[in-house]
């Protein structure tokens, strides 16, 4: 096992949501920064290297979508694995998602906190997503 933690950036507009992963992934050994929306969070990608980025794709301002294109287009050889956590099912979004690099797309009312750690862990340890995505 690696011994130094990874680093993961959540950007989260909703507190509770945001809390309630910060908190689920911190138990879990990660080390978690937060975002409120996408341009603080592109910043924060910009400043510093994380192994995984979990980003909301509604958030006020700059989306999720945006702010992934932004960071690919800065950064193209970023080895950094991308979980989209989003309640938008539309199929366009999911794949336009996956377009940009989006590695995993995860429903949130689909997924309990744990169930969203264990994704973290298996992408973080070279997993493939589970099946559960609408779009094979």
């Amino acid at each position: 096992m690696d011994p130094s933690p990874k680093k993961i950036l959540l950007v989260e507009d909703e507190d509770f949501i945001r809390e309630l992963y910060v908190r689920q992934l911190t138990k879990n050994g990660f080390l978690i920064k937060s975002a409120v929306d996408g341009q603080s969070g592109l910043e924060m990608l910009k400043q510093e290297s994380f192994d995984l980025l979990l980003l909301d794709i509604m958030l006020p301002g700059m989306n999720g979508l945006q702010l992934l294109r932004e960071f690919k287009t800065q950064y193209p050889n970023s080895k950094m694995i991308t979980i989209l956590l989003t309640n938008l099912g539309q199929e366009a979004v999911i794949k336009e998602g996956f377009e940009l690099g989006a590695q995993a797309y995860l429903i949130k009312a689909s997924y309990t906190p744990d169930q969203v750690v264990n994704e973290v862990k298996n992408a973080l340890s070279g997993g493939q997503p589970a099946p559960t995505n609408p779009i094979q």
